[in-house]
């Protein structure tokens, strides 16, 4: 028996398998019971599954089917007539796109925004012969554009402008790419967050809350439970009520159902207090509430948040502005920066959250400057090794040099060729041996992750993470390796 290949069924050529319907260019495939497309377009047969057992469903994808192929067709033969509209190629990217297992529906849907913008900006488009559109024309376009719109959007487009004459290219309807003059714009410093105080954040919310809007409870919820999780908007709305872990004090964040976060992995964030208070008071409003149903009522509440800002004259922020203030709100309280980026769901071991979330504000900053001093013995918040016995027990600042200190150790850790030794040795050691550029890269190679110069002011972080890094066994032959000798001791 043959057997042909389709876009999602394997099936068979025997015509006993196949049912006819009282609908042209529809059959129905009677082992497993789709409905498949049987069209002729520029004398070939077509037969594709229209993936449905639903007769009403299979009609209306057949004739967006019919429409497809037949564009498809018409492109294909104008090319190899050698004509090719943008609009030709433009299809074909959309096709190419939309196909795109790895892009997720929420990208092509900011795509689709950015194609309709390109065709608005840059009338006739469409229809013009893709060999003769000239790189003046794009690059006129280009500079016309960068002013017209966001530095960010303009070079979406642009890239976007760029993939369609590739199509074009790979088809042969043109031998360069003109959109390459289209330059791309230089993007803009982002605008610096101005984020509320714990006091406006406070009146930020009851405002809301009473606000009398029907939504005033549920949006107010809202704003608390982005704030207190550090979540983004569209990770919100999918959090439920069994994925919240009240004996383990966590929120378990999954994303979308299909294609889950932004990053694809699933996360754990902890309840800090406000949270579990938030989520005790929800539920006592929402006694029946099933384990799988959404523990938001309402997904965004822009417009409340832009109201209750404007009537507090304070600045206006975002949804996303919420997820800044959570962020911030845990370095201010003393959470080191890896931790809030596995909080937040980032994947560069902190990086991208000292870039972005290392920001203090102006409060906190003017109380951080007072522990700065210069003084000939520098203060250090660097963690020493465990007293050794009878070592002096005295609060009082020794002063001893880089010498002194050496000499204390059988081993000279500070010259080894092992950075994880390099890096323990100075984390434990109060007096500096090794420069700091030396004892940074240390701790970067040690930890297997980009290591900021601030961390290096709370080794006992970096320690402690470093013990989830290579485990107990490997921090024990350390400390065994790296101890002051046995005469020291004595002495």
């Amino acid at each position: 028996m043959n057997v042909k290949q389709t876009s999602s069924d394997q099936v068979s050529d025997s015509e006993s398998d196949w049912q006819k319907t009282p609908y042209s260019n529809l059959i129905r495939y009677v082992p497993s019971g789709t409905y498949f497309a049987r069209i002729k377009v520029k004398g070939k047969l077509i037969r594709r599954s229209l993936k449905t057992k639903t007769l009403s469903v299979a009609k209306l994808r057949l004739a967006d089917l019919e429409k497809l192929e037949r564009k498809r067709a018409n492109s294909s033969t104008a090319v190899l007539q050698g004509k090719m509209t943008f609009g030709n190629a433009l299809a074909a990217y959309k096709e190419r796109l939309e196909n795109n297992p790895a892009v997720k529906p929420s990208t092509k849907e900011y795509y689709a925004f950015r194609i309709k913008a390109l065709l608005e900006s840059w009338p006739g488009l469409e229809k013009k012969d893709v060999s003769q559109i000239s790189n003046s024309e794009c690059a006129a376009w280009g500079a016309d554009n960068a002013r017209q719109t966001s530095s960010s959007s303009h070079n979406h487009t642009v890239s976007i402008l760029r993939h369609v004459f590739q199509i074009a290219i790979e088809n042969g309807a043109r031998y360069d790419n003109p959109a390459l003059a289209a330059k791309r714009a230089k993007e803009r410093t982002k605008k610096q967050i101005k984020l509320p105080e714990s006091d406006q954040f406070e009146k930020l919310v009851r405002e809301i809350r009473n606000s009398g809007s029907g939504f005033a409870q549920p949006a107010g919820d809202l704003v608390e439970f982005l704030a207190y999780g550090g979540f983004r908007k569209t990770e919100a709305r999918y959090v439920t009520w069994a994925d919240c872990d009240f004996v383990r004090g966590e929120i378990t964040v999954k994303g979308h159902p299909e294609t889950g976060t932004k990053n694809s992995e699933i996360r754990r964030v902890p309840m800090i207090p406000e949270m579990r208070k938030l989520l005790e008071n929800i539920k006592i409003e929402q006694p029946d509430d099933l384990p799988n149903k959404s523990v938001m009522r309402v997904y965004e509440c822009k417009k409340s948040i832009g109201s209750a800002c404007k009537k507090l004259e304070i600045a206006r922020f975002t949804h996303h502005d919420l997820r800044h203030l959570f962020a911030t709100k845990c370095i201010e309280s003393g959470v080191d920066i890896p931790t809030v980026s596995r909080w937040l769901g980032h994947k560069d071991g902190g990086a991208l959250a000292m870039k972005v979330y290392g920001h203090l504000r102006n409060q906190h900053s003017t109380s951080m400057a007072q522990k700065v001093v210069f003084s000939k013995t520098p203060q250090t918040t660097v963690a020493s090794l465990p007293l050794q016995k009878d070592e002096p027990t005295t609060a009082e600042p020794q002063k001893k040099t880089a010498a002194q200190v050496k000499a204390k150790y059988s081993y000279p850790w500070w010259a080894s060729p092992e950075a994880t030794e390099i890096f323990w040795g100075q984390a434990n050691e109060p007096v500096q041996i090794v420069p700091l550029p030396k004892y940074l890269q240390s701790a970067k190679t040690a930890m297997g992750r980009e290591v900021f110069e601030q961390e290096l002011a709370e080794p006992q972080a970096l320690l402690d993470e470093l013990l989830e890094r290579v485990g107990t066994s490997v921090m024990e032959k350390l400390k065994a390796k790296i101890s002051p000798s046995i005469k020291q001791q004595a002495a």
